[in-house]
């Protein structure tokens, strides 16, 4: 009686633990609506070969679950924000999502509701990449990735401009492509590194020269409710944002907690040693409690994963990744360490609600993989992060000082 008691017993268990198991299932990924879209705005025909290559990515199978990916549910807790758009095929995140983490600074700070410029902040962050690659002797990055704390050094140093006075869209575009852009200034700084002419203002005449042939030339002056503004007065007399109010909180293992390091990605180009560096819990605290108290923040990390559904647009950690108990600061440091958790894009946190037990996040995004269903949907533009997805796999987010006062001050 006892062997078939015990036998019954481990049977269960085995159901149970069957039952939470994942499961994984391949899926053809190519290019969706919106993203053929970008690509005819900007002339991109593919050949007809590249159209019949579809790839097949491993994701979780998230068919049959119920899942909080309804913008309804997070409605009472969402900080105002601007609508979502489009980045296009330019790399540019984690300018994307800070502007958009600014714009709603304004409107919590002031109440004024504005449409800042992406696109003024690019173009100077290329001025200062292409200064940086001349002082350091061609020993510096020069691509289209940064970090969210590249948006508020550039608003310090150049300050900022409404949308209306700079879109950087040109002959009727509707979506951005920098790829040529890039390219082509790339090619430049390599032939200056090859023929060891360092000369800085003949480099940043000619990285600006490109730029305004794809962008045109950003304003010196411009109007705002019947006054001329400057970009760095628009920043301090009309938007009164105080960036050194703005902070970077980091959570990994492989620098010293409490205290300020430097992100050792590759988007952090200019080897910024401001990151606030904290324990896993304490990370996780810190983004739950900004959000609760009205702190929307600018969040950076991994979307390459099976868990990451395009479909759903919901992101969660599956089973066969590790399970939610296990995830700790040691599983968080073995993937970046090992180069399955990136420093692949950056959005806006802008919501939270709690469903069947768990945290999840209401984020705002600017790339194609959100823009998977119809447009005139209200989740179009959003994903959903289950709280286990942050704590494994988004690694900083930008957020004003007093959100995270408690943790600042054990600094």
């Amino acid at each position: 009686m006892y062997k078939l008691v015990h036998l019954i017993a481990i049977s269960l268990i085995a159901c149970t633990v069957s039952a939470q198991n994942d499961k994984g299932v391949f899926k053809e990924y190519a290019p969706n609506s919106f993203m053929k879209m970008i690509l005819q705005d900007n002339s991109m025909v593919e050949n007809k070969d590249e159209e019949k290559a579809v790839d097949k990515i491993f994701f979780l199978d998230q068919s049959g679950m119920t899942l909080p990916n309804k913008i309804a549910l997070y409605k009472s807790n969402t900080i105002w924000h601007n609508p979502t758009i489009s980045q296009g095929r330019a790399g540019s995140c984690w300018c994307y999502s800070t502007t958009s983490f600014y714009e709603s600074e304004v409107k919590r700070l002031s109440n004024k509701e504005v449409k800042l410029s992406e696109i003024y902040t690019v173009y100077c962050e290329y001025v200062e990449k292409a200064r940086r690659y001349v002082q350091e002797r061609g020993n510096s990055e020069f691509s289209e990735g940064s970090e969210g704390n590249g948006v508020t050094r550039i608003y310090k140093q150049y300050g900022v401009v409404p949308n209306s006075a700079y879109t950087g869209l040109l002959n009727g575009k509707k979506f951005h492509d920098h790829s040529q852009m890039v390219d082509e200034m790339s090619t430049y700084l390599k032939s200056v590194k090859q023929r060891n002419d360092w000369n800085e203002e003949l480099v940043l005449s000619t990285i600006k020269s490109i730029m305004d042939h794809y962008l045109g030339k950003p304003p010196l002056n411009f109007m705002v409710d019947g006054k001329s503004f400057t970009p760095k007065t628009y920043l301090n007399d009309y938007l009164k944002l105080k960036m050194d109010d703005y902070v970077e909180i980091l959570s990994y293992k492989q620098e010293p907690y409490w205290q300020q390091v430097e992100y050792k990605v590759t988007d952090n180009w200019w080897h910024s040693k401001e990151y606030y560096n904290v324990p896993l819990d304490v990370f996780m605290t810190a983004v739950k409690n900004s959000i609760k108290n009205g702190y929307g923040s600018s969040i950076g990390g991994d979307v390459s994963e099976a868990g990451f559904s395009r479909t759903t647009n919901v992101a969660l950690i599956p089973t066969f990744d590790i399970p939610g108990e296990y995830i700790d600061e040691d599983a968080r440091q073995f993937r970046f360490s090992n180069g399955t958790t990136t420093d692949d894009h950056g959005m806006h946190l802008v919501g939270y609600t709690e469903f069947e037990g768990s945290t999840y996040y209401l984020i705002k995004d600017s790339s194609s993989g959100s823009r998977q269903g119809e447009s005139d949907s209200p989740e179009f533009g959003y994903y959903f992060f289950h709280e286990n997805y942050i704590k494994l796999k988004m690694m900083g987010f930008t957020v004003h000082k007093d959100a995270v006062k408690d943790v600042l001050k054990k600094f």
